[in-house]
């Protein structure tokens, strides 16, 4: 559930509320009773940062297999040519 926050225009008391999306808004402040008790704009309580999950997890998944593939191909043609020039 969101939390909303409100304030009273009337006392300038402020209160978060836990409130359902789909719940009327309050009106009565609780503290001096007056109807202007205000659900008020305020910032979101998360930040999204960095490049993303999409970016690490599914955008590079097609070429990932290919590079894995490529370093174990070039790692068994090392092994190989070492172990033919000490033979």
């Amino acid at each position: 559930m969101p939390i909303y926050e409100y304030r009273c225009s009337s006392c300038g008391v402020q209160k978060d509320v836990m409130q359902k999306i789909n719940d009327t808004p309050l009106t009565t402040c609780p503290a001096c009773g007056q109807p202007t008790f205000n659900k008020q704009l305020s910032a979101a309580g998360f930040q999204l940062k960095g490049s993303g999950w999409y970016a690490t997890d599914f955008k590079g998944s097609g070429s990932k297999p290919e590079a894995k593939s490529e370093s174990a191909t070039g790692t068994a043609g090392s092994v190989t040519s070492t172990a033919g020039g000490n033979g």
